[in-house]
């Protein structure tokens, strides 16, 4: 693995069936980002609907929370680096 020196974990990303719940602490930081809006639907800035559709069928084993997530959960972490080609750079630091 290449690591950059922000990137501390290279996770690859699945495919999933069904797409996985966001919890809440990350739907309070999409409403207040204004990435989500009151009724639940995200608007990430950038993102088409038909890869945000893509996205929500995606998941990944998170290295700081140690639990499986959905891929937009982890998109919009403060840990989030990047994606380049079915991996996800994670910064790795600890959060609450």
């Amino acid at each position: 693995m290449s690591e950059t020196p922000e990137t501390k974990y290279e996770v690859p990303i699945k495919q999933v069936e069904k797409s996985l719940k966001i919890s809440d602490r990350a739907k309070t930081e999409l409403k207040s980002s204004g990435m989500m809006d009151e009724k639940g639907k995200l608007k990430l800035k950038g993102v088409s609907p038909k890869m945000l559709k893509r996205m929500k069928l995606e998941s990944i084993d998170c290295p700081v929370f140690n639990k499986e997530l959905g891929f937009v959960e982890c998109y919009v972490c403060s840990n989030f680096h990047s994606r380049i080609t079915g991996v996800v750079h994670c910064k790795g630091d600890p959060l609450e």
